[in-house]
């Protein structure tokens, strides 16, 4: 049985709580983006980047049984720990759970903060596929 969102971002939300630097949190998002499985290279194309971040992000989605799982890469270290994060959060959810959820451990970890303007918009463009994804597959 797969966790709830909500009790994922709490973990998520103590995991960033033990790090009062800036640069810990930055640690922690690099290293869940090194972390992150390669992207099947039949993925890496036009069809799967996600607009509107400054870096190229793809992401991919299928649907097993009732839940969405996502794949994803990018070419900079910090989107893909980004993308890693909210994928940590979504993936292998009911598509009407990922489109219900509000992510709030965004704020509660100040992940926006962190990043610059143009990330911080990456971001919301993330979110806004992933959640593409989930109303085309619900």
């Amino acid at each position: 049985m797969n966790k709830p969102i909500q009790e994922i971002e709490d973990e998520i939300v103590e995991e960033f709580e033990l790090f009062d630097e800036r640069e810990g949190k930055y640690d922690l998002i690099i290293d869940m983006g090194k972390k992150l499985k390669p992207l099947d290279p039949k993925y890496l194309k036009e069809d799967y980047l996600v607009r509107g971040c400054q870096a190229k992000v793809w992401l991919h989605a299928y649907k097993e049984g009732e839940l969405i799982f996502f794949e994803a890469d990018s070419d900079a270290i910090i989107t893909k720990g980004i993308i890693a994060l909210l994928m940590r959060a979504l993936s292998g959810q009911k598509p009407k759970d990922i489109l219900d959820s509000q992510l709030l451990f965004i704020d509660r970890i100040h992940l926006r903060a962190l990043l610059t303007s143009q990330r911080s918009n990456g971001l919301t463009a993330m979110i806004q596929r992933i959640k593409a994804y989930a109303g085309a597959f619900a």
